[in-house]
């Protein structure tokens, strides 16, 4: 690893603290901007009469401290590793989180698996295969997962699966008749090492309907994002130039196009990774999923201003580290990256 490469990662270490600071000042200014009352949300209107009720409610959450004030005592808080207190759980963001978080995690890696899988072969196949009846079908296909909205394809596919054919269960982690007290949240993890595969094999049922939905809006743009690079790549000359030797267009495809095809690639996975681990609001909801989603979501309509910091500071955390992920990856994937 050279001295330049490494300076380029404290640099973007550097960015990343600037910017999750930002974050912060930009998400606190713009929740205490919203013309509403805390308050009204969590008392009752005989308690909002009463103003020793209401003044006592705002001293517990500091909101009757000026806004600098406010913001100073969040950061010395959120530096010493604490996220403030959710007024709606009364528990600690950071527990809340963590409690959430790993739901949307084991989501959105069905998710990423499902898209990069089929995205990567669809493109392929279109690239090689350009302006053909399969490739028109297949863009077809990309341009549906990319334009058919995710609230409307998760009633879908819960009516055609669960309701009608019966192939898979419906919304939640696991059925109704299944007790199992995770350790980490993750319950394909915490049941493969506790050796029980009936939760296992249930817990991975369902996630898939969910993980489809998810999957077909990003599997459509890897798609149409291989096909494009691919064939690109393809008319460059030096792989004219291994074709003229007698090597077959699948060899060349494998050896020589598809690493330089797949650093647009990789970006699109990372972004796509990043939105999804973010919480998708709407098919958590659909598909009653614990995660983040629905976090952000019951945080944003009973104005739970330290839960909309803490998941916006997540968010802005994922962003960031995923994105030095993908530029740790461009340089292990093509040598011609570098880092000056």
């Amino acid at each position: 690893m050279d001295s330049a490469f490494i300076k380029y990662i404290l640099r973007r270490l550097l960015f990343l603290i600037f910017l999750l600071f930002g974050v912060t000042l930009a998400v606190f200014i713009i929740t205490h901007m919203v013309p509403a009352n805390p308050a009204a949300a969590y008392l009752t209107p005989e308690a909002m009469s009463n103003p020793d009720v209401v003044a006592a409610f705002n001293a517990r959450w500091g909101l009757d401290k000026p806004l600098p004030v406010q913001y100073f005592l969040y950061m010395k808080n959120l530096l010493s590793g604490d996220l403030g207190t959710s007024m709606r759980t009364k528990q600690p963001v950071l527990t809340d989180l963590m409690k959430y978080f790993p739901a949307t995690v084991e989501l959105s890696i069905t998710a990423m698996l499902f898209a990069a899988f089929f995205g990567i072969i669809f493109g392929i196949i279109s690239a090689t295969h350009p302006n053909s009846p399969l490739d028109q079908v297949l863009r077809a296909v990309s341009v549906s997962g990319v334009s058919v909205p995710t609230f409307w394809l998760s009633l879908v596919f819960l009516y055609l699966f669960y309701f009608k054919w019966k192939l898979l269960p419906g919304p939640g982690r696991l059925s109704s008749s299944i007790v199992f007290e995770p350790k980490t949240n993750l319950l394909l993890l915490d049941s493969l090492l506790a050796g029980n595969l009936e939760v296992f094999s249930d817990a991975f049922s369902h996630l898939l309907l969910p993980g489809m939905v998810l999957g077909c809006f990003s599997m459509g743009l890897i798609t149409r994002t291989t096909r494009s690079s691919l064939m690109d790549v393809l008319s460059m000359d030096y792989i004219r130039t291994a074709r003229s030797k007698g090597r077959s267009r699948s060899a060349v495809v494998r050896e020589h196009a598809m690493k330089n095809a797949l650093v647009p690639v990789i970006t699109v996975l990372g972004i796509g990774l990043c939105n999804l681990l973010g919480g998708v609001v709407l098919v958590e909801k659909i598909f009653s999923w614990p995660g983040v989603g629905q976090y952000a979501y019951l945080a944003a309509t009973s104005l739970d201003f330290p839960a909309i910091s803490g998941v916006a500071l997540l968010i802005a955390l994922i962003y960031v580290v995923v994105n030095l992920v993908i530029d740790i990856i461009y340089a292990a994937i093509d040598p011609r990256v570098r880092y000056y």
